[in-house]
């Protein structure tokens, strides 16, 4: 088995500081040991800082230093303003000369096999282009990272609905999420639609792509990719390449700011992809 390169990205805008530092950390661990395992060896480490804010990105660079020794490589993008989550992404995604693309949630902690398990895999599947982690949340409960092509409903049940009338529809969102699959723990190929917590990519399959539509601001940008992706090469989803998701408690998942950002990627989404209602 050869060395391989690898690319992070990882996009920042007002982190909370515990989930950073448990990223990075987590990060670096999971870099050492698919080096020690012979998987890995040149590594750059991208921190990308969407907010200006000069103290955020001071501290950004202190924690960068701190987890990270050569040989990896660390780069700084700042500056720039909020462009997005998806453009911001981008930046590094093509052109890195890297083997593989590890787009990382800042909340996301991977296990220290992880990378490993990821791209030992990737190596041995060339027919696959882009696949998910496993992911966990604090308490062990699933978090179901797959999808299949949502429907205007489907996103409302999943992000608006109260939990009464999504029990009433319980089996449709098992479906939708992809739940079935996802609990048997099984590695599974073709999924239309992943979330963007930890994916990882190979380049040659990323470089026939236009990467994240900027179009996109905040949500809908990683389901679009998957569906770019899945016409060059396969998708899979990867039970042994496992993470854990920290959900962000002080971030209102119904604050009206997010809801119009998500109305608005949603209704970009289908134009672009066409439209399901239901």
């Amino acid at each position: 088995m050869a060395f391989s390169s690898l690319q992070v990205s990882i996009v920042t805008y007002q982190p909370d500081e515990d989930n950073l530092v448990r990223c990075l950390y987590a990060l670096s661990e999971a870099i050492e040991f698919a080096r020690e395992e012979g998987i890995i060896y040149s590594v750059n480490v991208a921190l990308i800082d969407n907010s200006q804010n000069q103290n955020r990105v001071r501290r950004l660079i202190e924690l960068g230093n701190l987890f990270f020794r050569e040989p990896t490589e660390v780069s700084y993008l700042h500056g720039h303003s909020n462009i997005g989550y998806g453009a911001a992404h981008n930046l590094t995604l093509h052109g890195s000369g890297a083997d593989y693309h590890l787009v990382l949630d800042v909340n996301v902690e991977l296990a220290r096999e992880s990378l490993a398990e990821g791209v030992s895999w990737m190596q041995a599947n060339d027919d696959t282009g882009l696949v998910s982690a496993a992911l966990l949340d604090i308490n062990g409960n699933r978090v179901y990272p797959c999808s299949q092509y949502p429907s205007v409903l489907d996103l409302f049940l999943v992000d608006f609905a109260p939990r009464w009338i999504g029990r009433l529809f319980i089996k449709r969102l098992e479906r939708f999420l992809m739940r079935q699959q996802v609990k048997a723990q099984r590695t599974f190929f073709d999924i239309p639609c992943f979330t963007g917590y930890c994916l990882l990519a190979r380049r040659t399959v990323t470089d026939q792509s236009s990467g994240f539509d900027p179009s996109f601001f905040l949500y809908f940008g990683d389901y679009d990719l998957t569906l770019q992706l899945g016409l060059i090469a396969r998708t899979a989803y990867l039970p042994f390449m496992q993470a854990t998701f920290h959900q962000v408690a002080s971030l209102p998942r119904k604050n009206i700011y997010y809801s119009w950002w998500f109305c608005k990627d949603a209704m970009t989404f289908f134009r672009k992809n066409g439209w399901k209602w239901r």
